[in-house]
């Protein structure tokens, strides 16, 4: 048996390459480049970079961003880096074709974000999120499929002013 890669806390981490829709591949492909688990940035350029991700449909890699805000960021906005780490797992479900699997990650998503209270931090728009979210799951498996353009929500609202939460 093939011992899983660990990083220094012991934490299993898989080192396995993946397609651009984060789906494993047999040891020593090549894959796409991975997205660093130790990502040191501040909230506003965790929400930069997720976001530039998912602009350019690659939802999967948008989540692992957004579990590193998780795993990073201090306990009490755990729910909404989750929620937003939730949905990005939704849309990529989506992308494989597996609208079950979307559906309950994107209504996991948005109930995470319900829990994030108010003030809602670094403009993020949960408001908007959770609207957005409700919105695709109930639309998936309707006729016609769904747009590219459904699957990049914006995470931000533009040009409001900051939460009293830390930066």
């Amino acid at each position: 048996m093939v011992e899983r890669a660990r990083d220094e806390t012991g934490r299993p981490r898989n080192s396995r390459p993946r397609d651009a829709l984060g789906r494993p591949l047999p040891p020593g492909s090549a894959g796409v480049p991975r997205i660093p688990d130790d990502l040191a940035l501040s909230p506003t350029e965790f929400l930069e970079y997720a976001q530039e991700l998912l602009d350019a449909e690659r939802a999967f890699h948008a989540h692992e961003v957004l579990e590193a805000a998780w795993k990073g960021r201090p306990a009490q906005e755990r729910p909404l880096w989750q929620g937003l780490a939730q949905l990005a797992v939704g849309i990529t479900h989506i992308q494989r074709g597996n609208p079950a699997g979307a559906s309950v990650l994107l209504r996991r998503g948005a109930e995470r974000l319900r829990e994030a209270g108010d003030p809602v931090p670094y403009r993020v728009d949960t408001a908007g999120l959770i609207a957005w979210a409700t919105g695709l799951a109930d639309s998936l498996g309707a006729p016609g499929g769904i747009s590219a353009d459904r699957l990049r929500p914006a995470l931000t609202r533009r040009g409001h002013g900051e939460s009293d939460w830390p930066a």
